[in-house]
């Protein structure tokens, strides 16, 4: 086993990566030849991302300074704030708030008891848009199920009673949708009140927090989340043919919409400054944790890549937009928002990034486009060779500029991550503590690199690549 400090180890990887990104110039050929005159920049960008750890610090201010930003606080408002100023500071062109009316859920005191087999207190969170219980909570014996077709199967025995859904995680995409929809599946059989086993793997007894959808033609009931360690021995009690009892309360409630922003800042393009291309991510969070993963970290990252063209004079054709997005968690008003203003300027999008799964098993890129655009990126990627980045995966895009994609047919990447993103989703735990430095900066190369040679390209993205000057 090696010995090495890991601070050589990290300083061997980034001499690598600058020696992969800058080979003799001849090095390419045919029709992938075009690349070489962007071997220089990439490798310019690169080494300032990965030189300190400014961009984890920068995470690290907002989630410190301002704590957890659902929409409509003041919290989110005082961040919006200081991210004008600041980009301002960073010599960002036409920085501006875009004004976006959001949603205002406030959670309350809240709490879950086991009344009987015998009393103890369980964590939970509620889920961001339910609905409260009585002043006095809400008491009632628990069925606990492992799907929606175990819950229709004893459909007899839900009335009255408090759901507990206990349906281990599986992936995100697969499980999410008991917390989305669980609460009325539950409410149309006559629940009192639905627990959802939280979306994401077994964790420390931490709950997951996240958004429910209450369906139109069912009552709305309260509903939470309880930690997978809890929803199991709930299981296990039942299935030992105790009576469980459980007494809910939680204060939450929903308030009128209140004033928020989209903070957009550019470097504008030299050539082509109507054409954009433009990075994402979402300002606010639930009010749990600091939201560093979800999605401070993604916010910095497009951000400080597009500081970093502008610290090194690096000016593309076509403008580089970074859009810090509001009211992703509980509405989607700021991907909505930016759509319809930008409605009539959708055509002019030439790509669409979006940073919004974390910074922890750094994978690449996901891209959605034409086989064109992909042969584009793909080359593009191999930029990034030296820093482990340069897969492209079969698809890419994100929540807040989903509405955009689609309305105008928009070519559309992800940042992609794995590891431990989904144990602290939404949870207590997202802090920047759990971010490495180093995926930080790693992150701010790869986008830095992505966004500047597509916004560069002599024709757009998916049309013939010729030769730059890849100033």
């Amino acid at each position: 086993m090696s010995t090495k400090p890991v601070h050589r180890v990290r300083h061997t990887l980034l001499l690598g990566a600058l020696l992969a990104i800058l080979p003799a110039a001849a090095l390419s050929a045919g029709p992938d030849a075009w690349i070489d005159a962007y071997r220089e920049p990439a490798s310019r960008l690169v080494g300032a991302a990965l030189a300190d750890r400014f961009a984890w610090h920068r995470i690290a201010e907002v989630t410190d300074t301002f704590g957890p930003r659902l929409s409509g606080t003041p919290a989110l408002d005082a961040a919006i704030e200081w991210a004008l100023a600041t980009m301002k500071a960073d010599g960002l062109e036409n920085v501006r708030a875009e004004p976006v009316m959001v949603p205002r859920w406030v959670r309350g005191r809240e709490s879950l008891h086991v009344v009987a087999p015998f009393p103890r207190p369980l964590v939970m969170l509620g889920l961001g848009g339910s609905v409260g219980t009585p002043a006095d909570g809400l008491e009632a014996d628990a069925i606990v199920v492992s799907s929606f077709d175990e819950l229709h199967q004893r459909a007899a025995d839900v009335r009255g009673r408090i759901v507990v859904f206990d349906v281990p995680y599986t992936t995100y995409g697969e499980t999410v949708r008991y917390r989305g929809s669980g609460a009325s599946r539950a409410a149309a059989l006559g629940a009192a009140a639905a627990l959802i086993r939280s979306v994401g793997p077994m964790g420390l007894r931490t709950p997951h927090t996240g958004g429910l959808q209450y369906a139109p033609d069912a009552p709305t009931i309260p509903a939470a989340a309880v930690s997978a360690e809890d929803a199991a021995a709930l299981h296990r009690l039942q299935s030992r043919g105790v009576r469980l009892r459980l007494k809910l309360t939680m204060e939450a409630r929903t308030l009128p919409d209140v004033d928020s922003a989209n903070v957009v800042g550019e470097i504008v393009g030299r050539e082509r400054p109507h054409e954009i291309v433009a990075l994402g991510c979402h300002y606010d969070s639930w009010d749990v944790g600091t939201g560093a993963s979800d999605d401070a970290g993604g916010c910095i990252v497009t951000w400080e890549a597009v500081r970093l063209m502008k610290r090194l004079g690096l000016r593309p054709r076509r403008t580089v937009r970074v859009v810090l997005f509001t009211n992703e968690e509980n509405g989607l008003r700021g991907g909505l928002g930016y759509r319809d203003r930008h409605r009539d300027q959708l055509a002019n999008h030439v790509l669409m990034l979006e940073s919004d799964i974390g910074l922890f098993d750094l994978q690449g890129f996901g891209f959605t486009g034409s086989d064109e655009a992909r042969t584009v990126v793909n080359t593009v990627a191999s930029l990034l060779n030296g820093i482990g980045l340069d897969r492209v995966l079969p698809s890419g895009g994100g929540a807040d500029i989903g509405p955009s994609v689609e309305a105008g047919g928009i070519a559309s990447m992800s940042l992609n991550s794995g590891g431990d993103y989904f144990l602290v989703h939404h949870t207590p735990a997202d802090t920047v503590d759990r971010i490495d430095p180093f995926n930080v900066s790693r992150a701010v190369g790869a986008v830095a690199v992505m966004a500047y040679v597509i916004a560069d390209l002599p024709e757009r993205l998916g049309e013939v690549a010729g030769p730059s000057n890849g100033r």
